[in-house]
């Protein structure tokens, strides 16, 4: 009997580890199914545009099953993307409340939730979630790029300029240029105060970091105006066309006003007539013209610049032509010339002048960050028939 007992001993072990298995199995299945049921529940709250049942089913998903972690990171990705911040700051801040996260997917969680704030503009909230990230060297790059991106909204320069280099460290990519133009922000905040000194390091510190930015010459040669210094300020405005030639329009008004001051306009038109071989535009052109006519009378402004016109083709300069035109004519023929020059205007009227060369905004202002896509040193003056 006893011998029998043990022989059935490990039969009833057996038994009760498959009853055992068993059971857990369709515990499982049963978690399974309600998992299911939940989320398809959830999904068709969403496609009955009724987010906020379908919020309250995934969150309940949640309490569940902690694998929904990336359903829930998606989720309130999505309704950030749709504008919808709130719903996407308690998805996020219901997932950081969870102890059972990993480092990782917490870390995430933050990352989401910083960018949510942003979106809302609670700057300070995202800040201090980023700087948290950065201490655990956790998400370093889009944290940086982020905090980078706060710092530039809310004007703080100092701060971008030192999240610039540890960009700039971090993923090795050249960010000089950029700080250029924070150190030209500070420099325009120092004129509006009437600092000139400092504006002026500020100037240098940025042409220290870019040689090549033509805001920094541009502002320079303003203050150089503004102590009446011409020659110098003449020589900082010719500097723009090494640094890089699209920017000539911005610098011929400015040279016109320091070569009136000096009573040297003859050394300008020299000037133009080289600048007008070498760039391809039109509006040195325009400025030669406008000299001629001053000095030598309609006429000669109007062969020359007919004869320019033939080899650069332009709007602008065809606008010009006529108005010249008709002012030395008279009669049916000075009526149809306005008539043509009020087509042509109007042809240009609205048009702008500015594109950037990245994301495609055009803008008759010239900005050096642009607004469309945020980026720096990208917005420049439209070429073609059109433009210059």
């Amino acid at each position: 009997m006893y011998e029998l007992l043990w022989l059935l001993l490990p039969v009833a072990a057996a038994s009760g580890w498959f009853a055992a298995r068993r059971s857990a199995r369709r515990n499982q299945q049963a978690g399974r199914n309600e998992f299911s049921r939940d989320y398809f529940r959830g999904l068709n709250f969403l496609l009955n545009e009724q987010p906020d049942k379908a919020i309250e089913v995934f969150v309940q998903m949640l309490e569940v099953d902690s694998d929904t972690v990336e359903t829930h990171l998606a989720l309130g990705n999505l309704f950030r993307r749709r504008g919808e911040v709130d719903r996407a700051i308690r998805i996020h801040q219901n997932l950081i409340a969870r102890p059972t996260l990993s480092r990782e997917q917490r870390a995430q969680a933050l990352l989401e939730l910083s960018q949510d704030y942003m979106r809302a503009g609670l700057f300070d909230r995202a800040e201090s979630l980023l700087l948290e990230l950065l201490d655990n060297n956790l998400h370093t790059r889009p944290a940086l790029r982020h905090l980078l991106d706060i710092y530039q909204q809310e004007k703080e320069w100092d701060r971008a300029i030192d999240i610039a280099r540890r960009l700039e460290s971090e993923t090795g990519r050249g960010m000089k240029p950029v700080i250029a133009q924070f150190h030209c922000e500070q420099a325009e905040e120092a004129l509006g105060r009437g600092d000139l000194a400092t504006a002026t390091g500020l100037i240098k510190r940025a042409l220290g970091h870019d040689r090549r930015c033509v805001r920094a010459t541009l502002l320079q040669a303003g203050i150089l105006m503004r102590g009446r210094q011409y020659k110098a300020a003449i020589k900082t405005l010719r500097r723009v066309e090494e640094q890089d030639p699209d920017f000539i329009p911005e610098i011929l008004e400015p040279l016109r006003q320091c070569h009136e001051a000096l009573g040297t306009l003859t050394a300008l038109r020299d000037y133009l007539d080289g600048l007008a071989e070498r760039y391809p535009g039109i509006s040195p052109v325009l400025a030669e013209a406008d000299l001629l006519r001053e000095q030598e009378g309609d006429d000669a402004a109007v062969r020359f610049l007919a004869e320019q016109l033939r080899q650069k083709p332009s709007v602008q300069g065809l606008a010009r032509l006529i108005d010249l035109q008709a002012g030395t004519a008279d009669g049916k023929v000075r009526d149809d010339l306005e008539m043509l020059g009020q087509l042509v205007d109007r042809l240009l009227e609205g048009r702008p002048v500015y594109q950037c060369r990245r994301c495609g905004f055009e803008g008759k202002s010239l900005h050096w960050q642009c607004p469309g896509c945020k980026e720096w040193n990208t917005v420049k003056p439209i070429q073609g028939v059109i433009g210059e």
